[in-house]
């Protein structure tokens, strides 16, 4: 745990963060600049190593604390007794967008490669990769309500579509944040989208 780094205070902190979250998501570890995240969150690259030993220690630090907040403020939040699925997805993408507000990148550099150039991080990877949590097409699409679909339409099938539908929901919703001007950031405006989408979604799906 880097001490120095999690006693900081909360803007300055989620400022390096956000700079190293938003490196290693759109370089990986081996390509992402020091240069760039201390340029980034506004500190010099001597004042950052002050708070972090290396990129190695930075890096996993924040492969632990993206997996924390994932699990606390999503994973353990989701609702699966909820059986109706797009009030299901719903839920998942409210929790989601409340992180995004605070961190970004941070979805992105949870799925960024955890292949890296160093044998030493790859191992310790490796070793945390083992107890991690995941939200699944298994976990979200188990127990739901079968009885709301309309007659004549194959379940397993009706689920896929759905499920590639949200991953192009999902996609787009993410490229629209990253080109928003000012990092405005307007979540009305996303979940009203999202719903528009179930809704017709519902129309195809649903009796």
């Amino acid at each position: 745990m880097l001490l120095k780094l999690v006693d900081l205070e909360e803007k300055r902190r989620d400022a390096i963060l956000n700079a190293a979250l938003k490196e290693f998501a759109t370089k990986g570890f081996d390509e992402a600049s020091t240069n760039v995240i201390a340029k980034e969150s506004g500190i010099s690259k001597g004042l950052m190593f002050h708070y972090v030993n290396s990129k190695k220690d930075l890096f996993l630090f924040l492969y632990d604390y993206c997996t924390d907040i994932i699990n606390n403020e999503y994973l353990e939040l989701m609702n699966f007794n909820e059986r109706d699925i797009f009030e299901r997805l719903r839920q998942s993408y409210l929790l989601q967008l409340e992180l995004l507000r605070k961190h970004p990148w941070i979805f992105e550099f949870n799925k960024v490669s955890t292949i890296t150039k160093s044998e030493e991080i790859n191992k310790e990877l490796e070793e945390r990769l083992k107890g991690k949590q995941s939200l699944c097409y298994e976990t979200m699409f188990d127990l739901i309500d079968e009885s709301r679909f309309r007659e004549g339409l194959d379940f397993e099938r009706c689920k896929q579509l759905i499920f590639w539908a949200n991953v192009g929901f999902t996609n787009q919703i993410l490229e629209d944040i990253r080109t928003l001007e000012n990092n405005e950031f307007d979540y009305d405006k996303i979940i009203a989208r999202i719903d528009g989408y179930f809704n017709e979604l519902r129309k195809l799906f649903y009796k």
